[in-house]
């Protein structure tokens, strides 16, 4: 029995409409976008999305309120259509040796199934061709989570890579996939299905997941707050997001997503690094694998060659507690240097009150720095490139 089947009569979108937010408001856009579109398109129409083109996807940017869905995740819960990621399963008898070579973090730190983690998969220059999740499935296959944008170059990197080895590469376009995420989430969801899968999360630990019948759940999320992303076939999709919805679970699109990742000092592939930046640069050192030395992961020798000679450029936060909103691709003004740096994501942080930001910043910089906003030079704090983690402000 799949994990939605158990207990509950499905719910029409009409049904699911009393349970909506205060203020919610009703936004529609014209079908002139036409890319490709989740099995769940349809629901963020009926509930009011604004429709966008996010790397060739038909996605919700909001549903009335970026802001109030941003507080909703943070405060309570929230929940968002993943379906444009790629997911990806490696199977075959070569699948852990092949994994050890195109990523740079080493798989064999997965000990056991629904164990994952986190890596770039890198060119031969040290260059991030994406970021992503690799998951250690049963009997020795993995699952790789890229993203939607990178596709087409992901899948064509890894058949390259795969040459000559015994290995399987499976896209997987029969899944959908919702992110559950707040500190109500873990309980919202397990009261919305089955037994067994109210237990399996249960036992989650934080970036794992596990097998129930068809569906697989992780405790994985791009918000820094605790939650799930489900994987689970598309046509059942729908049933379950308006299932969600009916228990009180509002939609949060991509808008809020962007404020909630950036609040967490979470990488945005093509923002905050691409293939002409390394993890040494982009604050992903933590995900390279340098032991046991002889394992020769692609993009390896390059990225030895730049430690040895120390990395000119590192990512850091930046803060403005005055007026203003800090913008990707802003001048950053090092004193001292006559190098710039960059900003890289930038915002207006719900959760803090005042705008924040990612920025690459010669590496010789100090607690303090200056933005060019409009003509003017204004002063910022440099951070860890961290500012929210469950719902609090992590910085000095």
């Amino acid at each position: 029995m799949a994990a939605w089947q158990s207990g509950f009569t499905p719910v029409s979108t009409a049904t699911a409409r009393q349970f909506k937010m205060p203020g919610l408001i009703q936004v529609h856009t014209s079908e002139s976008t036409m890319g490709n579109r989740t099995p769940l398109y349809q629901a963020h129409r009926d509930l009011g999305a604004r429709i966008i083109d996010f790397g060739g996807w038909d996605m919700p940017l909001h549903y009335g309120s970026q802001i109030e869905e941003h507080h909703r995740v943070r405060q309570h819960c929230g929940m968002f259509d993943v379906s444009h990621m790629t997911v990806v399963d490696i199977t075959g008898t070569g699948a852990r040796q092949y994994l050890r070579i195109l990523l740079a973090n080493d798989v064999d730190k997965l000990k056991s199934a629904g164990k994952a983690l986190y890596s770039a998969m890198l060119n031969h220059e040290g260059g991030v061709i994406d970021d992503l999740i690799a998951y250690a499935m049963q009997d020795g296959n993995y699952r790789l989570v890229v993203n939607c944008a990178t596709r087409d170059k992901d899948l064509a990197w890894m058949w390259q890579q795969a040459a000559g080895q015994d290995v399987k590469i499976v896209e997987r376009p029969d899944l959908a996939m919702i992110a559950i995420q707040g500190p109500e989430a873990v309980a919202r969801v397990k009261s919305l299905v089955c037994d067994q899968a109210a237990t399996a999360i249960d036992h989650l630990a934080a970036f794992s997941g596990v097998e129930v019948g068809r569906w697989f759940i992780a405790r994985t999320g791009y918000t820094g707050e605790d939650g799930v992303e489900i994987m689970l076939p598309g046509e059942q999709a729908a049933e379950f997001w308006m299932r969600l919805y009916a228990g009180g679970v509002m939609p949060a699109g991509l808008a809020a997503r962007d404020t909630l990742r950036l609040e967490a000092g979470m990488n945005l592939y093509g923002n905050d690094m691409d293939e002409t930046v390394s993890p040494l640069e982009a604050n992903m050192a933590w995900t390279l694998a340098w032991e046991p030395t002889n394992r020769q992961f692609v993009g390896r020798e390059a990225l030895e060659q730049q430690r040895l000679a120390g990395s000119g450029e590192r990512l850091v936060g930046l803060v403005l507690e005055g007026k203003g909103v800090l913008r990707a691709h802003q001048t950053v003004i090092v004193p001292g240097t006559a190098q710039t740096g960059e900003i890289t994501s930038g915002t207006f942080s719900p959760t803090l009150g005042h705008a924040i930001a990612l920025a690459r910043v010669p590496a010789e910089t100090g607690d303090s720095c200056l933005v060019e906003m409009r003509g003017k030079r204004v002063p910022v704090r440099v951070v860890k490139p961290c500012f929210v983690r469950k719902g609090k402000k992590v910085f000095n």
